[in-house]
């Protein structure tokens, strides 16, 4: 059987309960360094050395860019007339607003769906518009704009919908509003097909006809440039909408988009609204997750947050997390939000399960060493848990996966991707053998009938083992520079608390340091964490090793040690302290003391 890598927290990783047989050895790739560009930075800017280090390796070098880093502002964000159909988006809601249309927003079952539709609902009504939303039945409709929403707009004699983090695709569905008297306005930011839906407007920076300058925006990052477009186009006040950027905030960081450019100002600032928010949905929410009186980061919202949010569409109605979102009411919120805890701890049962039938399955029926995608199908899988388990199982194992949870003869499926495989083109090489699919490179969903499923699966297997190369499936640790002990200090940690918010595109900055000596005696605390001390020249940091035990016979060996960590502080009882949070170790080749 293959050696399977130790699972573990990176910034993103996921937690797995499995045990496993070995440990891979983790490639270290270090970052290529100009010298002379680190040099001219760290004086341009007075910066220390690691960290212009740190910004040439992601392409900072003008010391207006890397200003603006430093401080995300709301003035940094681009004209939403920039983007295609904004106008035609503005001038629709503000025909809506003249003849007091009725508008229902229709949003995706998940946490960018949730949020955009939570922050269109919010900002609208508070316009003056008459707005209600809609969220898919996962169950019984499936993703996205659906015929059944359109006939409950029908019903509710409503004239324009706008879509959220979905609709891209959604062609006939579309079609059938128009032939019912009702606009649409898409606003999505999936990959479009190759004709697009016969809508009033579409909102999408994937377009290809779109010029608009970031093309990474989420689901609640195109919502929110509709209403920035709105308000600009009718002279009213922007703080209008700021004030919910804590919406677009989790929407964003949930969806594990790149943190850089127009989303990193959305994130920081969003941050910034969600650690003061006056929404008591919203704190009510922060309450059941244990983040009560804390000051939230990115990894909060994707591990603490987002799941909650997510777990009322995975087992249920999702619609109870707009309202959750939506709501003013102590009463209301305390319910819902217990409620969703409730969903959350049931979801976490039926992963484990998943994960356990999954891992059985894989070793029956996949070459470990030698397959480059692993798809997986049963009839007995949740298919509200199946994306989560396929994010697990690829940073397990380092390889795509398509998740199939079949019910009477339909299966729908969820996959994720490694970086350099693009599933939703992989799909559409496929597409002749499905019913439906959608979403992006790293992330997609399927439709197939069963009986497709043999031709399916070999087909994706000829794709993967010809466009993945071995490079792409070997794990490795992405190192920004070596750093001597005596450099790591408060002033390194203050820039390095000024890097965030973290996120894709913008990982926290892995260092490495040679020649380390243990410093007393390692322990090991909690699930398999190591707590130890590390000294170099006589400077001493404590680390530690989340689920690291299996180093413990290193730490003990008295060889010196190399070290890939992030640099951290440590609060306790009060007291402060850098800390190292390792990522990897091994024996120096200087082993001489």
């Amino acid at each position: 059987m293959a050696a399977v890598p130790t699972c573990r927290d990176t910034e993103f990783g996921l937690q797995t309960n499995f045990i496993f047989i070995t440990v891979m050895k983790q490639n270290w790739i270090f970052a290529p360094t100009n010298l002379q560009q680190v040099k001219e930075i760290s004086v341009a800017r007075h910066l220390p050395r690691v960290i212009a280090a740190v910004l040439a390796n992601r392409n900072f070098s003008n010391p207006e860019a890397i200003d603006r880093f430093f401080n995300p502002s709301i003035d940094n964000l681009y004209d939403p007339f920039l983007m295609t159909d904004m106008r035609k988006s503005v001038n629709r809601l503000e025909q809506a607003m003249m003849n007091k249309e009725k508008v229902m927003i229709c949003g995706d079952y998940d946490v960018d769906g949730t949020t955009a539709t939570s922050l269109l609902f919010l900002s609208l009504r508070e316009i003056g518009l008459t707005t209600f939303y809609y969220i898919p039945d996962r169950d019984k409709e499936g993703y996205g704009l659906s015929k059944h929403g359109i006939d409950y707009a029908i019903q509710e004699g409503v004239s324009l919908i706008i879509t959220c983090d979905c609709g891209i695709n959604a062609n006939s569905e579309i079609e059938y509003a128009n032939q019912n008297h009702i606009d649409v306005i898409v606003t999505d930011h999936h990959e479009p097909g190759e004709t697009l839906p016969p809508a009033t407007a579409i909102l999408d920076p994937k377009r290809e006809d779109d010029s608009y300058p970031f093309k990474d925006l989420c689901g609640a990052g195109v919502a929110f440039k509709l209403l920035q477009g709105f308000l600009i186009a009718n002279n009213l006040p922007a703080e209008d909408i700021y004030r919910h950027l804590d919406l677009v905030a989790i929407g964003t960081a949930a969806d594990i988009v790149a943190i850089l450019d127009e989303n990193r100002t959305l994130v920081a600032k969003g941050l910034e609204v969600l650690n003061a928010s006056q929404k008591i949905g919203v704190q009510a929410l922060l309450k059941v997750s244990g983040f009560e009186n804390k000051t939230l980061n990115v990894v909060n919202i994707v591990f603490g947050l987002a799941p909650r949010i997510n777990a009322a569409g995975r087992l249920g109605e999702a619609t109870r997390a707009v309202r959750l979102l939506t709501s003013f009411n102590k009463e209301e919120s305390s319910t819902l939000s217990a409620e969703l805890e409730q969903e959350n701890k049931n979801r976490q049962n039926i992963e484990r399960e998943t994960i356990n039938s999954a891992i059985l399955q894989l070793n029956a029926t996949h070459d470990l060493d030698n397959d480059k995608i692993f798809i997986l199908s049963d009839t007995t899988w949740h298919h509200g848990v199946i994306g989560i388990v396929a994010s697990k199982l690829k940073e397990t194992y380092n390889r795509p996966v398509v998740m199939i949870a079949f019910q009477n003869g339909v299966g729908r499926g969820s996959a994720r991707s490694v970086h350099g495989f693009d599933l939703y083109a992989a799909f559409r090489q496929c597409s002749d053998l499905l019913d439906n699919y959608g979403g992006h490179k790293m992330a997609a969903g399927l439709t197939i009938s069963e009986k497709n499923l043999p031709a399916f699966i070999s087909r994706l297997k000829d794709i993967a083992a010809k466009s993945i190369t071995d490079e792409m499936l070997f794990p490795g640790i992405y190192i920004d520079t070596e750093i001597r002990f005596s450099e790591i200090d408060q002033e390194v940690l203050d820039y390095l608390n000024k890097m965030a918010p973290y996120g894709p595109g913008n990982m926290r900055p892995v260092f490495v340091a040679r020649d380390l000596q243990i410093y007393g005696m390692p322990r090991i605390v909690g699930e398999q964490h190591l707590k130890f001390k590390v000294s170099k020249d006589r400077t001493v940091f404590s680390a530690i090793g989340w689920k690291m035990g299996e180093f413990y016979e290193m730490l003990i060996s008295n060889r010196l040690l190399d070290m890939a960590f992030v640099i951290e502080e440590n609060e306790w009882n009060g007291n402060k302290e850098i800390q190292l949070s390792i990522k990897d170790i091994r024996y120096s080749e200087t082993n001489h003391h």
